[in-house]
């Protein structure tokens, strides 16, 4: 008897092993196999149904819940979404501390893989403005900010926190960082963008995506498991909006869409081996970016080697029906955004969803299908989700707000402040005791008075008030506060009785923002400050005591009064959650600013386009009645310091198809404190097939100088600095002069010239 139940057992066991080992030995399961091989054994293995389920996204606040005991739950029509698989689920545990989101990203992962016939995990999307849009995260500076800085090395190491921190929480991809270049601050969600500049953007985004996706290289034994893929967007143009409004059409010539919209995305694809695209809202030359085949496949995959996925902006599938009106039905869109080459439809129940039944009548789509599939099983496999698909629990709470990425997050404020204007050395603010300093304005913080008291120590006293706020703080529409001068007249009489005041004024987030699809507004027809700010500014500068204003902002301002009022102004742009400690810092001297202008800082509006890298030609006339020029050029920043610039040489006046010519300065500390100076080199083509920039940034460097130091900071210029798109629309060297600019603004510099034979 216990022989026959030793056998049954023994029976039992093998029957009960056998579809394991099977499951083990199917190759897609093999982690030792190349992930391509991977790729095209699943695929083969995957019904219609099944492909077309991994090609869709939907939000995590459709139904996915946390009980008090940490338990998930499914509710409404998300337990059936998830029976067959699914491409993506959008901010899953968004709200939950990252330890909580990691258990409930666990429990969510495995009833995925659980429910699916061949066991395919789902990728969590997050996105990164402020580090991880998610609780419990470090919260960083914006992109600009990062942009400000003009530090490379910096940017990687916060965009690797993001990536590490995601990752913790049970996050694999993000729908960040942006490539986009912004020359209209109309638009609202310009402080999402790395600036106006091609060349800047494309070194930061380069840095960012390296960051992010932990230092991917892109070969095919390489892996993504610590870190998350980077979703570069949006392709292409998005920010050149007609009026600076969201989702209106776009006018580039092409000329200007390959030469300077272009080289961001294709070094994220090409240098920093991004993992995934996401399409614009809007549309090239009348072709709306989800429907055109030559600019997601023809360029993106065919000219660049892009092997990632490309995922929709949300529902923008289904607007090539509803919205675009390039598609008559939306199944007509569904087949435009598929063919084109949009492999993951987010958010959508009106457009990939009709796949199976159409391919079904047509056949010719399905090879389609199978691409954007595999584009999409590729990146599971490198992120490793079939071989690690749940976070180790045990990792997160000691890897997320660590002490050094909490470290991180002041130094990268530190680097980003740009000191506009310091009148008479009015900064840094020195710490007398008995001096009486009022923080005062509409963008003054809840913390901004303990910030400074904690910076200044005993010997200065602060009075603090807001005065006013700016809007209704309604996140879809917010109106403008009229009634604020009780409000600005007690901000003037608490200045009355101070030695000087700090005005923080600017823009928040209601006044700058993104025009979501619907009702929400974010764009605006002016960039004056708006409300009763210059007014406050004129009438605290009446008082005869110095004025510093602390500028906080998500779009360019036209600060012409505070820019004639103010004594002092520091830039901040939007800062980390240890913004105000980090201003006191710097009004206090513990910091030399040394961020530098990512942006042209225009008189108003009425000079768009304003950017510096426009034609020569745009330059020969001014405007009645106004003073030529911008307030602040771009690359323009101060510090506590002085440098001089000396011996700009250059190593050849003549540089051959195949060489090189290396340009180098002397940059000394000409003062009496360490800081920092962003050495720019600029070139200029002096005469081309077609008209050429005035001036375009191709080199800068950021330097550390001691008293008195001095370092020679030099510049290669290659061949590939010079190409540009012809007369034929096609690429060119062209032999002739260039002029080469040095110095710590596009405004100030000192040139030399070369000839390329």
């Amino acid at each position: 008897m216990k022989l026959r139940l030793a056998t049954l057992a023994a029976i039992l066991a093998a029957l009960l092993a056998a579809p394991l080992a099977s499951r083990a030995a199917e190759p897609y399961k093999n982690p030792t196999l190349p992930v391509e091989q991977r790729v095209q054994d699943l695929l083969s293995r995957m019904t219609l149904e099944e492909k077309v389920l991994q090609m869709r996204m939907f939000h995590a606040n459709r139904g996915i819940r946390f009980t008090k005991d940490d338990e998930m739950q499914l509710k409404g029509d998300t337990a059936p979404r998830l029976t067959n698989g699914i491409g993506g689920i959008k901010n899953p545990g968004e709200s939950l501390t990252p330890l909580r989101a990691a258990n409930l990203n666990n429990q969510l992962q495995k009833h995925i893989i659980d429910h699916s016939r061949l066991g395919i995990p789902t990728v969590f999307v997050t996105e990164s403005y402020n580090g991880v849009d998610a609780h419990g995260c470090t919260r960083f500076g914006r992109p600009v900010n990062l942009a400000a800085s003009w530090d490379t090395d910096l940017t990687r190491d916060v965009w690797s926190v993001i990536g590490r921190e995601a990752r913790l929480r049970g996050m694999h991809m993000c729908h960040s960082p942006e490539a986009d270049i912004i020359r209209d601050p109309r638009f609202g969600r310009m402080s999402e963008s790395l600036g106006e500049d091609t060349y800047l953007t494309t070194r930061m985004i380069t840095a960012s995506v390296l960051g992010v996706q932990g230092g991917y290289g892109g070969a095919e034994t390489d892996r993504n498991t610590t870190h998350i893929g980077a979703v570069v967007k949006h392709f292409a143009g998005y920010a050149q909006v007609q009026g600076g409004t969201n989702f209106a059409a776009i006018e580039i010539s092409p000329r200007v869409l390959i030469d300077e919209i272009f080289p961001p995305f294709k070094a994220a694809i090409q240098q920093a081996h991004a993992l995934g695209v996401m399409a614009s809202h809007g549309d090239i030359n009348g072709v709306a970016s989800h429907a055109n085949p030559w600019l997601l496949t023809e360029t993106l995959r065919d000219q660049w080697g892009f092997n990632g996925y490309v995922v929709s902006d949300a529902n923008d599938v289904a607007r090539l029906h509803f919205f675009m009106k390039v598609a008559e039905t939306p199944e007509a869109a569904a087949e435009l955004g598929l063919k084109a080459g949009v492999d993951l439809d987010l958010y959508s129940d009106d457009a990939y969803v009709f796949l199976p039944e159409m391919a079904k009548k047509d056949p010719g789509l399905i090879p389609f299908i199978d691409r954007s599939t595999s584009n999409i099983l590729r990146v599971k496999f490198i992120l490793g989700l079939f071989d690690q698909p749940y976070t180790n629990l045990d990792e997160v709470e000691r890897g997320v707000r660590s002490e050094s990425s909490l470290k991180l997050a002041r130094t990268f404020d530190e680097e980003s402040i740009i000191l506009l204007k310091n009148q008479n050395n009015q900064l840094p603010l020195a710490r007398n005791n008995g001096k009486k300093i009022a923080l005062l304005g509409p963008l003054l913080a809840k913390d901004t008075k303990a910030a400074f008291e904690k910076i200044a120590g005993p010997g200065v006293t602060f009075v603090a008030d807001q005065g006013f706020r700016l809007t209704d703080d309604n996140r879809q529409r917010p109106t403008l506060n009229t009634d604020t001068e009780a409000g600005v007249e007690k901000l003037v009489n608490l200045a009355k009785d101070a030695d000087l005041s700090v005005l923080f004024v600017g823009g928040d987030f209601f006044t700058s923002k993104e025009a979501f699809f619907g009702y929400a507004l974010g764009d605006r027809e002016s960039i004056d400050p708006v409300g009763q700010q210059d007014d406050l500014v004129q009438r605290v500068k009446a008082l005869g005591k110095p004025v510093i204003v602390v500028l906080k902002h998500r779009r360019t301002l036209s600060i012409n009064v505070i820019a004639e009022q103010a004594d002092a102004i520091v830039d901040c742009w939007d800062l980390s959650e240890f913004g105000e400690e980090s201003i006191a810092k710097v009004l206090f001297g513990d910091v030399c600013p040394s961020g530098k202008l990512p942006v042209t800082v225009p008189r108003s509006i009425g000079r768009l386009p304003f950017h510096y890298s426009q034609k020569e030609i745009n330059d020969k006339k001014g405007y009645l009645f106004t003073e030529p020029g911008p307030l602040y050029p771009f690359g323009y920043g101060l510090s506590y310091t002085t440098f001089a610039y000396d011996k700009l040489q250059i190593s050849d006046q003549e540089m051959a198809r195949d060489g090189k010519v290396v340009v180098s300065v002397e940059v000394t500390n000409t003062g009496n404190r360490e800081a920092k100076e962003v050495v720019q080199m600029y070139l200029k083509d002096e005469f081309g097939q077609v008209m050429r920039p005035n001036k375009e940034l191709k080199g800068f460097e950021k330097v550390a100088l001691k008293p008195g130091e001095t370092k020679r900071v030099e510049f290669t210029i290659t061949p590939d600095m010079l190409v540009f798109t012809g007369l034929e629309m096609k690429p060119v060297l062209e032999a002739g002069d260039y002029r080469v600019m040095v110095g710590p603004s596009s405004a100030n510099t000192q040139a030399v010239s070369f000839r390329l034979n």
